[in-house]
């Protein structure tokens, strides 16, 4: 069984900011594996899937981006699903727009999503999606909360499309 797991926020005001790509990804997701039913457990919306006879689970944690740990080490821990059978994909400021970077552990960085992630599950040994959002002209906050523009959601589906990529070859590795 896999988890991969979209960073975001829960809601409407929400729904097409930078800091929300990693649900962004795991709607495409759910598109590419046609899993439409996501049910609230685990403080998460989840849906089940199967791929070469393999259980994925997508989910969105509705605990807020600073507490997505929270409902990662839930579904983990609920499901009994290996560390490394975890991808969580999130935006990142220090990769350009419309790329995209894979690593199969290290540190959470500056992102405190990820920060909450590695704190609460103890371990940095699982797979990361980061989708690139570029550096922001002004002021962080204000840019990662901000509404993604028509111009830069163009660059982004290219990213969104090769994390579907990267996410399908993880699959198929396992």
């Amino acid at each position: 069984m896999f988890l991969i797991v979209g960073l975001g926020n829960p809601g409407k005001d929400y729904a097409n900011t930078y800091h929300n790509m990693g649900f962004m990804v795991v709607d495409k997701l759910s598109d590419f594996f046609g899993v439409n039913k996501f049910k609230k457990k685990c403080d998460a919306l989840i849906g089940e899937g199967i791929y070469k006879n393999e259980k994925i689970l997508l989910a969105y944690p509705q605990t807020y981006m600073n507490n997505s740990g929270v409902a990662v080490k839930k579904i983990m821990q609920y499901y009994k699903i290996p560390i490394s059978n975890i991808v969580v994909i999130y935006d990142d400021i220090d990769i350009e727009l419309g790329n995209i970077r894979y690593r199969e552990s290290g540190s959470a960085g500056t992102h405190n999503g990820m920060k909450s992630v590695v704190n609460m599950l103890q371990d940095t040994n699982f797979k990361r999606i980061r989708i690139g959002i570029g550096k922001p002209d002004g002021d962080l906050i204000n840019f990662v909360l901000g509404q993604v523009n028509a111009k830069s959601m163009e660059i982004l589906k290219s990213s969104f499309d090769k994390a579907i990529n990267k996410v399908v070859e993880i699959l198929n590795e396992h």
